[in-house]
């Protein structure tokens, strides 16, 4: 092995070692008599000693010689750790690792002088207390011949079962299989293995080994998020004190798992999150005595799996966020106005925090107050298609909530045309696939195009002209609606065709294309075609869909929303005995026509397979039954039932998910509900005249309690 090879063996293994000892400390903190991790630290630091002497690195080993001897007292139980003393060792690993990485870089330890440190290390250890700390009784007396005998058993084992691999040399196999999952999905679109059984299943062999090995090297991608984690605990220390605070960090969640790239992406936002908490969330101890707390605050770091995603939640015990100081605050800095303000629930003045420029500090100091901040923190977590949402108790505390993509090399994407040219949308971005009919309306709100969806105005983006494939938008044609999330607000984004979901791998865009950011990188498909990935962020923001003026038609949805028990979008639909239902359209998710015959039974109920689920079917002569022969039926003008087609209305609920058989539907129709009487009846809410005719109003919260399968609803198959 060459010298250089060694050195740079010694740098990562002494890094390796290094990464661990700031949570030791801090942990020593609280257990100064933890004779483990005491051991554990002093084994580090000899380590480093003995092995920067064998390289000469004269600096390096006389600092790490210093600090080695205070340990050796501290273990045997001959000097007490205080917090003065926990931070000159720390000071003493920073340095460690400032020459490490200037051997890293140069070969050399660099020019720092670090004798002041090596003085303060000496002093320590030439301290006489007047109290004697003894050891541990039961502790077995330390021989450094064999805790060095265990070192290099315990290395020898981790060098068996682990290898060091080169960054990039991954990044080589990742591209690699990736272009294995460009030629697996032009295979897939191959007539051949569809008429020769012997290439259809080679092919299907080809398909698992290649969604195996992409399974296998992505984990080779994978790392904890511990990574990131482990850095924290000496943050929380020092800014804590810093700050005059008392702050416990309680961490779960450490194994899961991040690819590289996104931890990479994560760290500064999270670094500033954690800041945040400890300088403007927590207060100090007699503030939270005051305030019936205990003096200590406490701040929660959670890692979780949920939904495809990755969930990271930073959670205070402390003062949480004045809606009303943050609106005078945006106030004052011009982010807002005084009507623009007042209009405003508490959540949208929260959320005025993540505006560029916000800053609730009075003074700038060396943890907050420069005014650049919590914006970087959601551009740079929705640049790799992530998501960071608020809740938020003046008085309680605050929880700052990241979703994140588990990688961000291959995605899931919806493929959708738009003037004869493909884009890919990430999933992760997207909430719902609609199709408006024609008459239905797209109505304009303050020169913007919006639809009505479920009682709330869905602010409107058409592809192609956005992308100036064309100029002409046409409201009179079917309209494919793609609605999308970008940080708290939704919108709809108009495209001619939805294609179906596959895995794209993300090549970056060209230098030539790199100034054009509503595309976040380009992908192959199966036909062999370039298919440009849309970046919904930038699209969004240069569309000014999710602007101010977005916000205020928002808000005039949510205005109109609010008079929904005056005027409301109903859908009529003829009920048993030739009665009149009105259902409120915003319990609506489709209005379908399924054949009879393909209805099922589960247990007592009803169900019919629905879009890949198990949807539970009710009739309303279940919940609302005919009071009248069928001769009284024909008498009053009714049409029976289609026998062989049932209309269905489809509800969509927090409660569940429900397909309601009715007898026909009638018409959708936006009425002012005036006069309403009390119902005589379960399953209705009251009744009311329309067009000269008695009209009841379902009651939707009852026909989900009685027709759903549970809290989830629809069950998949």
């Amino acid at each position: 092995m060459s010298d250089d090879s060694i050195v740079k063996e010694f740098v990562i293994e002494c890094l390796e070692g290094l990464s661990q000892l700031d949570v030791d400390f801090v942990t020593l903190e609280t257990a100064p008599d933890d004779n483990q991790i005491l051991s554990r630290i002093f084994r580090n630091i000899h380590s480093v000693k003995g092995a920067a002497g064998f390289l000469a690195f004269q600096k390096l080993e006389a600092l790490a010689h210093a600090g080695e001897n205070v340990l050796g007292r501290l273990r045997d139980g001959n000097l007490k750790l205080t917090a003065e003393r926990t931070t000159v060792l720390l000071a003493m690993v920073d340095a460690i690792r400032e020459m490490l990485n200037q051997i890293d870089q140069t070969g050399k330890e660099g020019d720092g002088d670090y004798s002041a440190l090596v003085h303060q290390l000496k002093e320590i250890y030439q301290v006489k207390e007047d109290t004697v700390i003894p050891a541990p009784l039961n502790a077995p007396a330390v021989n450094v011949e064999s805790v060095e005998k265990t070192i290099a058993q315990a290395q020898a084992t981790a060098v068996d079962s682990n290898i060091r691999v080169n960054v990039e040399v991954l990044d080589k196999l990742m591209n690699l299989v990736g272009e294995l999952v460009l030629v697996r999905n032009q295979l897939c679109q191959s007539p051949e293995k569809n008429e020769d059984p012997q290439l259809g299943a080679s092919y299907q062999r080809l398909n698992a080994i290649t969604s195996e090995l992409q399974e296998g090297i992505m984990k080779t991608r994978m790392q904890p998020v511990d990574n990131i984690f482990g850095k924290f605990p000496r943050i929380v220390r020092d800014l804590s004190s810093a700050c005059g605070k008392k702050v416990h960090l309680e961490v779960s969640g450490r194994e899961t798992e991040l690819d590289r790239s996104v931890i990479e992406a994560i760290r500064d936002p999270l670094t500033h999150l954690i800041r945040n908490a400890i300088d403007h969330g927590i207060e100090k101890p007699d503030q939270r005595i005051a305030k019936g707390k205990s003096q200590e605050g406490t701040l929660q770091l959670k890692a979780y799996h949920e939904g495809g995603l990755v969930n990271i939640d930073i959670i205070d015990d402390g003062n949480g966020i004045d809606p009303d100081r943050v609106k005078n605050k945006a106030i004052e800095k011009g982010i807002v106005s005084s009507e623009e303000a007042e209009k405003m629930s508490e959540l949208e003045a929260v959320r005025l925090i993540f505006k560029p420029g916000f800053s609730t500090a009075e003074q700038i100091t060396n943890v907050s107050g420069r005014g650049v901040g919590m914006d970087v923190v959601k551009s740079n977590i929705e640049n790799i298609g992530g998501l960071v949402e608020i809740d938020t108790v003046l008085g309680k505390g605050s929880a700052f909530k990241i979703k994140i993509p588990l990688t961000l090399a291959i995605i899931p994407a919806m493929i959708v045309r738009s003037h004869q040219n493909r884009f890919a949308i990430p999933m992760s971005s997207l909430v719902e696939l609609l199709r408006v009919e024609k008459g239905q309306s797209i109505e304009m709100v303050h020169g913007a195009p919006v639809y009505r969806l479920r009682g709330q105005l869905l602010p409107l983006l058409y592809l192609d002209k956005e992308l100036k494939l064309t100029q002409d938008v046409s409201f009179s044609k079917a309209t494919n609606i793609v609605v999308l999330l970008v940080g708290d607000r939704h919108f709809g984004l108009v495209v001619d065709q939805i294609h179906d979901t596959q895995e794209v791998v993300v090549k970056p865009m060209g230098k030539q294309l790199k100034s054009v950011n509503v595309f976040s990188g380009a992908t192959i498909l199966g036909d062999g075609r370039v298919c440009l990935i849309l970046d919904v962020i930038n699209l969004a923001k240069r569309s000014q869909i999710v602007s101010e003026a977005a916000q205020r038609v928002e808000r005039s949805g949510q205005n109109s929303h609010d008079v929904l028990s005056q005027e409301q979008m109903l859908v009529i639909a003829q009920s048993p005995g030739n009665g009149r239902l009105a259902i409120p359209f915003e319990y609506v998710a489709r209005l379908e026509k399924f054949e009879r015959t393909k209805t099922e039974k589960l247990g007592d109920r009803t169900v019919i397979q629905y879009r890949g689920k198990i949807l539970p079917l009710i009739s309303l002569t279940e919940i609302l039954p005919e009071r009248r022969s069928p001769e009284r039926l024909e008498m009053a003008g009714g049409l029976p039932p289609d026998p062989e087609l049932m209309d269905v209305v489809v509800f969509h609920h927090q409660k569940g998910s429900v397909g309601v058989v009715v007898d026909r539907i009638i018409d959708i129709v936006e009425q002012e509900v005036k006069d309403m009487s009390p119902s005589s009846r379960a399953g209705a809410k009251g009744c009311f005249i329309l067009n000269d005719r008695v009209t009841e109003i379902l009651d939707v919260d009852f026909i989900v309690d009685r027709g759903s399968l549970g809290a989830k609803g629809e069950v998949a198959i």
